[in-house]
């Protein structure tokens, strides 16, 4: 292979890869969705939850719901094992809920691992909650703590503020669009390692825009563009080996 080809060959690959790990890392958070929460009504709130650290499970995962505009009905679906725990709190002033007043409600979910499991490296694990009514908005912040079994924590609560950078640890945000789309919120932390900042930037871009679909699209046309241009240059250098010789 000439050195020209082989550049272009090592062009490819590192682009790739660089490509590849950008969408790693715009996949890699704790998210929240639901195909029917809407303003007002009631809904599954999905909770997708990444393991990422490659040593130690994930052995707890903390909930918050909102106390403002409480949700008065909460219901936890089970997942096989792991302990449910609710903790309910008093809200003052009450509040009226299908002609009930409402003077508590449920204000932390908490699944715990059984002893010995959790989520291991390399798997992820799907929380579910059927609750509501949800607030008269567009979206609600639903704040998660993960805990590892190595004692280190992963707490997603910080608020994104439009117009200012990301904070390090946003909180999940879940759509009330009623669409299933969910704001995906909690992104890859340095628990399992480090990243470079390039990479992390080009994750936070595609996340700004249409989540994961958007950085599997440019993964795809990058990719396709690196294999139409290998093969022009090809192409190129057998036309001209064609007129040297001719």
């Amino acid at each position: 292979m000439s050195r020209t080809l082989r550049r272009a060959a090592v062009l490819a690959v590192a682009t790739t890869v660089a490509l590849v790990g950008g969408t790693g890392i715009a996949s890699a958070h704790v998210r929240v969705s639901s195909d029917d929460a809407t303003a007002g009504g009631y809904g599954v709130m999905t909770f997708r939850v990444p393991n990422e650290s490659d040593t130690a499970s994930t052995v707890s995962l903390r909930i918050q719901l909102p106390t403002d505009t409480p949700l008065t009905f909460v219901q936890a679906e089970p997942v096989a094992g792991w302990t449910i725990t609710q903790t309910t709190t008093q809200l003052d002033p009450p509040v009226e809920s299908d002609g009930d007043t409402i003077s508590q409600a449920v204000g932390v979910v908490q699944f715990t691992a059984d002893a010995g499991g959790g989520i291991a490296p390399g798997q992820f694990q799907q929380f579910r909650l059927l609750g509501g009514p949800f607030p008269d908005a567009d979206e609600v912040t639903l704040p998660v703590v993960q805990t590892y079994s190595d004692g280190t924590e992963a707490a997603w609560i910080e608020p994104t503020v439009e117009g200012q950078g990301e904070p390090q640890y946003p909180a999940p945000v879940l759509s009330l669009s009623g669409e299933g789309g969910g704001a995906a919120d909690a992104h890859g932390s340095d628990h399992g390692g480090s990243t470079g900042t390039d990479t992390a930037q080009t994750a936070s871009a595609a996340e700004s825009g249409d989540g994961d679909g958007l950085a599997v699209t440019a993964l795809v046309l990058g990719g396709l563009g690196l294999v139409a241009g290998v093969a022009g240059l090809a192409l190129g250098l057998r036309a001209r080996r064609r007129t040297v010789g001719g």
